[in-house]
């Protein structure tokens, strides 16, 4: 392959791709679709575990789990910082995927089950501290793997290469693909025969993910190298040279959150002055980093993550409150057998490995034509979507017959709303990050995304405590109010997530200009 095919690879040669794009995109595709079988497996798995085997009370199993979500969002934002300066993103990705493969396989060992005796919960302590440093493992190992697997897709592309966002849409498939078949997999081996198969299954889909980001490193055209090697071999205490301080950095970052998951309720304050602290820092960037096109440029990064936090928040019900009004709320009886209330997480990643390839195809035809919506546009998209499905669920519940459960269909269309809208701001997001970007910090407005992701997720749990209620001592009249009180939630969530979508796409002509070109 000559040098030109190596800078851009929109005209790299047919040996150099793969179905219309680059071979390291793929390489990229399994292995994050392996990390998210992980993820996603032990996720299916984890309040089951925390409420069966360690006898957590609800509300102590939901802190513990807020807090996990919440600092799986967090850590790419030093991941991604890290791997921009120094690592690179192959050694940040390879460093991430061993504390990964080490975290999952330490939740394998599930220890004694707790044991209720006297009107006291009796743990067992040393299962219990094998638990939660398996979970800080596993924080720390995304933190350095899931922004910069992102930022590695985003290299493989030109700016203006018009095959990008089909290409992060492929990519994000890969996502949800491991998502679907974790959740089934995985949850069923652990509550079948026993937590530690499940565990142990994540555990062993991270390994093969793990091996592929290795063999495949051909295919990446030192895309993912070191900034600077001579700073990574730069000697700072005796003989441990930069790298290697890095790396026990981040085995301290386990130790320190591994603490954190212990104390809830410090994530939350943390949570809050991580994200301002880092939002200064951007708009200091912005300012004295920056030209003005570039500034300009940063300026609506920021402004559409803003944005993209009212999707997540309201997105994130499904695992909540929605989980709940499935549970309920709708009759889940097909063909006589009752299907569990949990089993509908899945038709989300089933809708999008059915319409990724879809949107890919639709995004490549429209762009050709030059009719492809505008960045701005898909986001307005994506939020109406979503406060759609509530709206749709609100009118299927409240036209069902007085005492009769919602008809199934209409849990089915708010998933099916909710993806569209998914599809409309994931990846196009990804994609929006490193094209908008300066280039010397992508990695660090990558983890910023996903940092925004954990302040949604943390406004979804106080969205959600808003629909809650008693209603499983209650009788018939607290089971009314608490449906009441739900769809009158999901109509106000609904009609504002309409609202502010309407509002950015009356902004979006400006937003586009101030990209400069980028789309």
């Amino acid at each position: 392959m000559n040098d030109q095919s190596l800078k851009d690879p929109s005209s790299a040669t047919p040996k150099d791709s793969f179905f219309g794009h680059p071979r390291g995109l793929f390489v990229c595709f399994f292995t994050e679709l392996w990390e998210r079988f992980s993820y996603y497996g032990m996720r299916a798995l984890l309040i089951f575990y925390l409420t069966e085997h360690f006898l957590f009370s609800d509300d102590k199993a939901f802190l513990i789990y807020g807090a996990y979500s919440a600092l799986v969002y967090v850590t790419p934002v030093i991941g991604g910082m890290l791997a921009d300066r120094y690592l690179g993103s192959r050694k940040a990705v390879t460093f991430g995927a061993i504390l990964l493969v080490i975290g999952h396989f330490g939740m394998a060992l599930e220890g004694p089950p707790a044991i209720a005796t006297g009107g006291e919960i009796v743990r067992n302590p040393l299962f219990m501290q094998i638990f939660y440093l398996s979970l800080a493992f596993i924080i720390t190992g995304v933190g350095f793997l899931k922004a910069n697997i992102s930022t590695i897709v985003g290299a493989l592309y030109e700016p203006n290469d018009r095959r990008r966002d089909g290409g992060f849409t492929i990519f994000y498939m890969g996502i949800n693909i491991g998502a679907f078949f974790a959740s089934i997999l995985c949850g069923w081996l652990g509550q079948t025969y026993g937590w530690a198969y499940g565990f142990g299954l994540a555990g062993i889909g991270m390994l093969f993910g793990l091996l592929v980001f290795l063999r495949g490193q051909a295919h990446l055209k030192g895309l993912a190298t070191p900034p600077s090697p001579a700073l990574l071999t730069e000697k700072l205490f005796g003989p441990i040279n930069r790298e290697v301080l890095i790396y026990c950095g981040g085995i301290i970052g386990v130790l320190v959150i591994w603490q954190l998951v212990q104390h809830q309720a410090l994530v939350g304050k943390a949570l809050l002055g991580f994200g301002g602290l880092m939002l200064l820092v951007v708009v200091a960037y912005s300012f004295l980093k920056c030209d003005a096109i570039e500034r300009h440029r940063m300026f609506v990064a920021s402004t559409l993550i803003l944005f993209s936090v009212l999707f997540w928040a309201l997105f994130e019900q499904a695992g909540s409150s929605l989980n709940l009004f499935a549970d309920r709320s709708v009759d889940r009886v097909v063909a006589g057998y009752e299907i569990p209330a949990s089993v509908f997480q899945s038709l989300n990643a089933l809708f999008i490995f059915l319409l990724a390839p879809l949107f890919a195809i639709l995004w490549t035809w429209l762009g050709a034509r030059n009719w492809e919506p505008s960045i701005p546009v898909k986001f307005s998209l994506a939020i109406s979507q979503v406060g759609l499905g509530f709206l749709v669920l609100v009118f299927g519940a409240q036209t069902t017959t007085e005492g009769a459960s919602t008809p199934l269909i209409w849990l089915v269309l708010i998933y099916l709303l909710h993806t569209t809208g998914e599809l409309c701001i994931s990846p196009v997001g990804l994609s929006m990050i490193t094209k908008l970007s300066v280039s010397r910090v992508v990695g660090m407005m990558m983890g910023v995304w996903f940092l925004a992701s954990a302040g949604a997720n943390f406004i979804a749990g106080q969205i959600a405590r808003l629909t809650g209620g008693d209603t499983q001592t209650g009788g018939a009249a607290d089971q009314s109010a608490a449906l009441a009180r739900t769809l009158d939630v999901y109509t106000q969530v609904g009609w504002t997530a309409v609202s502010v979508a309407v509002f950015l796409l009356l902004i979006s002509p400006l937003l586009r200009r101030a990209m400069h070109g980028v789309n």
